[in-house]
């Protein structure tokens, strides 16, 4: 009986033995990977969502310069036709009414020329001539 109770406890020691030897290392080998797996798992959703985030106000900052130029373009376009235009034709106009304006005073200088200078002289000639002729007739 005795070696029978000295082999149980033997096996069992061994089983024991063999089960802190083999089973426990196998146990914190299985919980380390498990360990790791779960922390580079939630690293990586971690990076992914950092990333789709980093994507998402990227999109935005676009969107809204985007925005921002086609803003400044409007802008621009509608400055262009209230101000720029207007004040163009106003502008274009003024040059247009100086321009008729210097050529009024011009033909009105030039007539006036005609009138007191040319004129008379054109009739002192005509005068002269006539006095010449008569001057001619008589003399003949």
């Amino acid at each position: 009986v005795s070696v029978i109770v000295i082999v149980s406890v033997l096996v069992v020691v061994s089983v024991v033995v063999v089960s802190v030897l083999v089973v426990v290392p196998v146990i914190v080998v299985v919980v380390s990977v498990l360990v790791v797996v779960v922390v580079v798992v939630v690293v990586s959703v971690v990076v992914v969502l950092v990333i789709v985030v980093v994507v998402l106000v990227a999109v935005v900052v676009v969107f809204v310069v985007v925005v921002l130029v086609a803003v400044a373009v409007i802008v621009v376009v509608v400055v262009v036709i209230v101000v720029v235009v207007p004040v163009s034709v106003v502008v274009v106009g003024v040059a247009v009414a100086v321009v008729v304006v210097v050529v009024d005073v011009v033909v009105v200088v030039v007539l006036v020329i005609v009138v007191v200078v040319v004129v008379p002289v054109m009739v002192v000639e005509v005068s002269v001539v006539v006095v010449v002729a008569v001057v001619d007739v008589v003399v003949v």
